[in-house]
């Protein structure tokens, strides 16, 4: 039995499949981070800096945003060293590093799911309410929630794994993985079982207040041709986000817990990355084509830069 402080590195397994692919690979995930950085940071900044995009809805996706970039910087960097090294390994404090910063980021996305249904919610099914309800105190308090909950459990996995002792260093992912690091210890995971048993529950909880509050919202939205638009130009984007975050997270902890050996390991890293891969990227481009407002400044920014590089052009 190997003891917890004898293990310095853990070797990443998943990588075997892709051997013959890695600068192509390297390539287009270089490529899809820069993507990610600039589509959300563009959003970010388009809503810091516009005075009319200071509404809570607004906060939340530009908070989303943020988070989008916080779990895609603990990802890609790390894959991009590890598909152009001949080895592919993590130090012990930096899995359990990767491990908080992935899976707080999911968790992140989801708590903001969340309060972005509480926040349509008060608009369309308490309109008249919805200045006095969403102050600014309550909006900071929600995004204050939607980070603060999800670090806390992640922050509480992180440390129950810590506690483990390992039997082997190798893990069968792309990147570290709390279940992954649980199925390699010796002595009994009991309370990592339970606790995360509680995690798994506490988002389901999360799923179905959202749920709940779209069951409201469609009542509400029928009532009138107003609601009904209302409902679509701001609630469409939210549904597409949260089917995008929730199919993409049920893949991960179906496979993690469930998957079959059998299964080729292809298949396991595409279950593996989808969805650290995929929200990051969707969820700006649908904020930013579906919500009018932020559609039309961001073509107006992009209008007037385009004069600006004519102008210098000629000059």
């Amino acid at each position: 039995m190997t003891n917890i402080s004898n293990i310095v590195l853990f070797s990443l397994s998943g990588f075997s499949a892709i051997s013959n692919y890695k600068i192509l690979l390297s390539s287009v995930t270089l490529l899809c981070y820069c993507l990610i950085v600039v589509v959300n940071l563009s959003l970010v900044l388009t809503i810091v800096l516009d005075q009319n995009l200071r509404e809570p809805m607004y906060v939340f996706v530009c908070s989303l945003c943020i988070n989008g970039i916080y779990g895609s910087t603990g990802f890609y960097p790390k894959f991009v060293f590890d598909l152009l090294s001949k080895i592919q390994v993590i130090s012990y404090q930096g899995c359990l590093l990767q491990v908080f910063v992935i899976y707080s980021n999911v968790k992140m996305d989801y708590s903001s799911l969340v309060v972005m249904a509480y926040d349509r919610y008060v608009a369309i099914c308490r309109p008249l309410e919805y200045h006095s309800v969403m102050s600014v105190r309550r909006t900071a308090v929600l995004v204050a929630f939607s980070w603060l909950a999800p670090l806390c459990c992640e922050s509480m996995i992180t440390i129950l794994t810590s506690t483990l002792k390992f039997c082997s260093s190798k893990i069968d992912k792309l990147y570290c993985e709390n279940w992954s690091l649980v199925k390699l210890a010796c002595g009994s995971t009991r309370t990592n079982n339970i606790f995360g048993l509680i995690v798994i529950a506490f988002y389901c909880v999360h799923f179905l207040f959202i749920v709940c509050s779209y069951v409201q919202l469609v009542k509400s939205a029928l009532k009138s041709t107003k609601g009904k638009r209302k409902f679509t130009r701001t609630c469409v984007p939210h549904l597409l986000c949260l089917l995008n975050v929730s199919v993409a997270l049920l893949f991960d902890v179906m496979y993690s817990r469930y998957g079959s050996a059998s299964v080729p390991q292809s298949v396991k890293n595409f279950f593996a990355i989808q969805f650290i891969v995929i929200p990051p990227i969707l969820n700006p481009i649908i904020y930013g084509l579906i919500l009018t407002k932020i559609r039309n400044r961001i073509i107006y920014l992009c209008g007037m830069a385009g004069q600006r590089f004519q102008l210098r052009v000629k000059v």
